[in-house]
Formats: C-alpha cells, sequence, structure tokens
C-alpha cells in the first residue's frame, strides 16, 4: 500500500501547486475589468505601464489614441503582456478628418471599439440644437464605421449632463444618434453633474458599452488628486451602481483615475474590489 499512498500524495501536490493558476479564474474565463491607459501614462514608458497592468491581474486595456507607438509596437506589447485592447479613447478631429487611418491602426491591434473622449470648447454644444446636431454626426460616422467592423462610443464627463427642458445635453446627442452610437458612463463625472449613477444607467439600459469605474473621494479630500478616488474608496453607491450595471447590459468595467499619485495602486484597489463585488449575473467573459 505504500506505492499508491505515494501517488496520492503527489498528486495533491501537484494540484496544490496548480491551485493559484485557477484561482479567481474558474473555467479559464477572467471578470471584464480593464485599464484606461491615461491612469498609467506618468508611470514609466508602456512596456513599464502594461505590466503594471498585467502584475493588477488585468488583461484588458483601453487605449489613449495611438500610445504614440506604430501598431506593431503596441500590438508586441500587448501581447508580451497577454493583454487584450477592449476600445480606443479616439479624437474626435481624428474621426473627421483620418478615419481610414483610425481605422487600420486599430484592427492591427486587435480592437473594434472607438470612443469619442472628450470635447474641446470649440467642439462643445451650448444648446439643446446643438446637441442633437452633434449625434446626428456621430451616429453618420458609427454607420460608417458598422461594415468595417468597428463601433463607436461616446465617453461623458460633467458638461454633457446640463438640463435642456427635462434632457440632458448626452440623452439629447443619443436620441438624435440613433441605434448605432453606444455610450461608456463615466460614473464619477455622472455623479459630479448631481446625478445619480444608478438611475443614468437605467435611462441608456442595453446601449452601454462600458462604464469608466472611479470614484470620487469625500469633499475637501484628494485634491492633490483632483478630488478622484479608486473604486470602493470614494463615496459613490457602488451597492447600487453594480447592479444597474448589471441590469443596464455594461459589457466592461474601465478602472481609470484622472490624477493618481499612485497609478499601480489605484489600478490594484480597484481591480480587487472590481473582482470581490461585480453581480453574479455580470458575463464573466463580455463579447466585443
Amino acid at each position: 500500500m505504500k506505492a499508491p499512498t505515494r501517488s496520492i500524495a503527489t498528486l495533491a501536490l501537484l494540484l496544490l501547486t496548480a491551485l493559484p493558476a485557477f484561482a479567481g479564474d474558474p473555467g479559464g474565463a477572467r471578470p471584464p475589468i480593464a485599464v484606461q491607459m491615461y491612469t498609467l501614462r506618468n508611470a514609466g514608458s508602456l512596456d513599464q505601464q502594461l505590466k503594471i497592468v498585467h502584475d493588477a491581474g488585468v488583461h484588458a486595456v483601453e487605449t489613449v489614441g495611438t500610445q504614440n507607438v506604430s501598431a506593431v509596437e503596441l500590438k508586441r506589447l500587448l501581447d508580451k503582456y497577454a493583454i487584450q485592447a477592449i476600445s480606443s479613447h479616439t479624437a474626435l478631429a481624428d474621426l473627421r478628418n483620418d478615419l481610414d487611418a483610425v481605422v487600420a491602426f486599430n484592427r492591427a491591434i486587435g480592437n473594434t471599439t472607438l470612443v469619442v473622449p472628450y470635447l474641446d470648447a470649440k467642439d462643445r454644444p451650448t444648446t439643446a440644437a446643438g446637441w442633437t446636431a452633434l449625434g446626428r454626426e456621430l451616429g453618420r460616422i458609427a454607420e460608417q464605421l458598422r461594415p468595417q467592423g468597428m463601433r463607436l462610443t461616446y465617453h461623458n464627463h460633467d458638461f454633457e449632463l446640463v438640463d435642456f427642458n427635462g434632457r440632458t445635453g448626452l440623452e439629447l446627442l443619443f436620441d438624435a444618434a440613433g441605434p448605432g452610437l453606444q455610450t461608456e458612463l463615466d460614473l464619477a463625472w455622472v455623479a459630479r453633474a448631481g446625478l445619480d449613477p444608478a438611475v443614468m444607467l437605467g435611462r441608456f439600459g442595453g446601449h452601454v458599452f462600458a462604464v469608466h469605474a472611479k470614484d470620487n473621494a469625500p469633499k475637501g479630500q484628494a485634491e492633490d488628486e483632483g478630488g478622484f478616488a479608486a473604486v470602493g474608496q470614494g463615496v459613490l453607491d457602488w451597492n447600487a451602481i453594480l447592479p444597474a450595471a448589471a441590469r443596464a447590459g455594461v459589457q466592461w468595467y474601465i478602472i481609470e483615475h484622472d490624477q493618481p499619485r499612485d497609478p499601480a495602486a489605484v489600478i490594484q484597489t480597484g481591480a480587487t474590489y472590481l473582482r470581490e463585488h461585480l453581480p453574479p449575473t455580470v458575463p464573466t467573459r463580455a463579447k466585443r
């Protein structure tokens, strides 16, 4: 009986050794968590930035344009750390003036989702009619992208959430754009505009590609970080937000911080919080 005992002991040891590889990743699936690379802009070289993402156990990023490298180099570094580019913040001017080049670059890195990240003052509507006109333009761009296997998404700050007779500028934009445009709701900016992130998620249910998962620090705190906080470390009600996000069909939870003192800590904290708190109804591997 000694030989079988040794075999069982050896098998048990092998299983214990392999356990960390499966922990937190049942069936090989990964939670739909990504990192917005803007968070890491001051964290060394691009290689070092992607290593931080990898070391936090995150395997997806949202890029900022080209990340100032060629598509070949960006794809090499993404592959080095087994990271997927799930979306890219793309300036409105580039979408207007160089759409073919934008599509070619993103195809080369394996990305199919483009995000309008911010409106310069000259592009920012100040009337309901202006938001409607911009929505129609973005709807046309979305239609241009669709035959090429790409989709368009819009990311908000607070200025889109000004009220025009009961409708925010953001809602007017999406009303005019049609079904081809999806939203990337920045929940901290929604809260800063005085609105409830969970309610806003409900308004855009079925059209939310992703949320920017970040938090607001209590008033008067973290002023050197723009008043932002890591996910779950601020004042947002994540117990209400995460179920609302699941009901809205959110596909990705993208960790972001606009002015982090310690980007690596923000990403690790956010990733840990989301892995522990995402509702079980959230798909473990969202489709792109």
